[in-house]
Formats: structure tokens, sequence, C-alpha cells
């Protein structure tokens, strides 16, 4: 059954088309600053869901005190917006990269984290062209495996290593625990932490990350800041990490049911162009609200193919369904834009303006 928002979503904007609920987008905005509030953690927010200047300032009006980006381009984007607290997230290599930095670092108060020494070595050239100190955080690999130093001496050795390169500032520690190892994150940082003080300096950032954890915000004895990013549109992976409900997820994918050439078969409009192939770890590609028990079972580009086998109720051809998707961030950065809308009214448009940053 479509509902008469889908087929006036359909009707102005065709399928598949994004859509956000503004009423969601607040309301998500303003529980994650509240329980930041209460556990005493600043919120910078990751703006890699959204990529929104206009999102990231309503986070802002709330109470965020900056925000996080994980490249350049994003930062750009966001900098020409007036935003001016800014960490990027990811280790910056590079002359072109360096030149950019230094141009942002002219306009923004900029802090990049970085987990070796061949990426601090480079730091000073941007600090030198920007003319102003470059803040610099180091970040640990708590559990994830992916970037960060594994023991706290190398964090302290490069600790040591920022503060004594001209222009750079030692800021502190950027982590991203798992969500069941925040009491080896603990270790990893009280060790750091005692290491970077012995060489006299401080830090003044220690910053923890994830939207799924959320349900460990303010764990870590010492943090000073979370960096949740997916919270503010949720998916079907936030609500199976039992951060939020339904009801919180505010990004719909809005898609019509072009074929139906058997009875547990069927063909929606988006494919893997729309939603990806990203499945989150879980079974299917996303959540049809109109038919939960209904499987977005694999794609082509797009195609998105129905297993209607364990659904009891059943599609019909032309019908405008609503997906949550599994991981909306991958989603956003495939859209132009997204269709605005607050309860049954259609607000307009809004860019996706630091989509495809990919430097």
């Amino acid at each position: 059954m479509t509902t008469p928002l889908a087929t006036k979503i359909a009707r102005e904007y065709g399928t598949p088309c994004a859509v956000i609920d503004m009423d969601k987008v607040e309301r998500n905005i303003a529980r994650i600053q509240a329980q930041c509030d209460a556990a005493g953690v600043a919120n910078r927010p990751h703006i890699k869901t959204h990529k929104s200047p206009v999102l990231a300032k309503l986070q802002i009006a709330a109470g965020a005190h900056g925000i996080t980006c994980q490249k350049i381009g994003e930062a750009e984007i966001m900098a020409d917006a007036g935003i001016n607290n800014i960490l990027i997230s990811y280790n910056l290599i590079g002359e072109e990269k360096m030149a950019r930095l230094a141009a942002l670092q002219a306009k923004a108060d900029m802090t990049v984290a970085a987990d070796n020494a061949t990426v601090i070595a480079g730091l000073p050239q941007a600090a030198k062209q920007s003319g102003r100190p470059l803040s610099v955080v180091v970040e640990c690999d708590t559990g994830r495996k992916r970037a960060g130093v594994e023991t706290p001496a190398e964090a302290i050795q490069l600790a040591r290593q920022i503060a004594a390169s001209e222009g750079l500032r030692f800021a502190g520690f950027m982590m991203y625990p798992t969500e069941t190892g925040w009491d080896d994150a603990q270790r990893f940082y009280d060790e750091a932490l005692a290491g970077v003080r012995a060489e006299g300096l401080e830090a003044a950032i220690v910053s923890t990350g994830g939207s799924p954890n959320l349900k460990n915000l303010g764990k870590l004895k010492g943090a000073t800041e979370h960096r949740p990013g997916t919270y503010i549109y949720n998916d079907r992976m936030q609500v199976a990490a039992g951060v939020a409900s339904w009801d919180d997820c505010a990004l719909h994918i809005y898609s019509t049911v072009v074929s139906r050439a058997a009875p547990e078969r069927g063909i929606l409009d988006a494919g893997s162009k729309t939603l990806t192939t990203d499945t989150g770890g879980l079974d299917g590609h996303g959540l049809i609200l109109e038919h939960p028990e209904a499987k977005i079972a694999r794609f082509a580009e797009e195609h998105g193919f129905l297993d209607l086998s364990r659904s009891n109720t059943r599609p019909n051809v032309g019908d405008v369904v609503r997906i949550v998707p599994n991981h909306v961030c991958v989603v956003v950065n495939m859209m132009d834009e997204v269709v605005m809308v607050r309860g049954e009214e259609i607000l307009g448009t809004l860019p996706v303006a630091a989509r495809g940053k990919l430097r």
C-alpha cells in the first residue's frame, strides 16, 4: 500500500528517492546532545553521514562544540560555510594535501589526527604556510585494527615527535573503541596519558567515537568528547546495535515496485547504486516498512531483487515503498540531494554538499 506522502514524493521527484523526516532529524540531534551533556562529554558529530553544512549547523546550534570530517574535501565544504572548529580524523599525506590544509587552517580552527611519524613529519609544512600552530591528536587503535598506533609506547613517542615539531601542538588522543572493548581502551589511555605527562605534555582532547558506542558514552574516564555520526539519520545497523529504534530512523529510500514476475519475487527500482551492497553484517539490504517480512535479497545496479517467500503481505506493481537502509552513510554519499519532509508536508530538497569527496 502506497502512503499519500509517498504518492506525492513519487509524483514530484520520482523514485528511487532519499527522503529525510526533519522532525526525526531534529529529535535525534536533541536526544544525543542531551546524552552528551548528561555524560559531561562534548559532542563533536561526524558529518560523514549527512555531508551537509545546513545539518552540521543545526547540530552546532543544539550544542555541539565542533564537527569531525574524514577528508579535506569535506572540511573545505564545511569551513566555506562558516563552521570554525573541525577535526579531520584521518592521516593526511602529501604536498597537495598540506597546501589545502594550510588554506583551511587560515580560516578555521583545525585539528588533525596522525598515527605515524611520516604523517607528522609532513604537517609542519601546513602549519608554516598558514602561519598558525596546528593541533595534532594521536590516533590509537583500541581493538578495531583499522588505523591507530597499537601500543601506548608508540602513542607516547608520537606525542613527543609532535611536541618537538615546529608549528605543531600535541592536542591529545583519538580512539574508536569496539563496543565491548572499553576496559582495554581505558588501560591504553591511562598508560599513554601517564607517559605524555612524564614528558611535560597534557592531553586536552581525548576523543572517542561511533554511534554504536553511544551506549558507552562517557565510559572512558578522562574522555573529553565523542564523535557520533550516524545518529542524525540512523539505519538498520544502529537499530541492530541497540542505539536506535525504527522510529528514530529519519532517512528512508522511497522505491517503486516495477516487476512481480512470480508470486514470491519482485523487483524494486532501487539497486546497488541506491542502497549499496554494504550489508553491515545483516541479512538482506534494508527493511521495507510496509512489508517487514520481505527481504531485499540481492542487487543489480538498478534492480533490487525481492524475496517475498516469508512475507504475509506482498506489494503490487506500482506500489511505492519506504526502505530503511542498512548503512545510511554510504547511501547518502551516492545522492546529490535529499528531499526534506515534515509530517505530510514536503519542504523541498537539501543538497548533499560534501558528497563524493574522496580526498
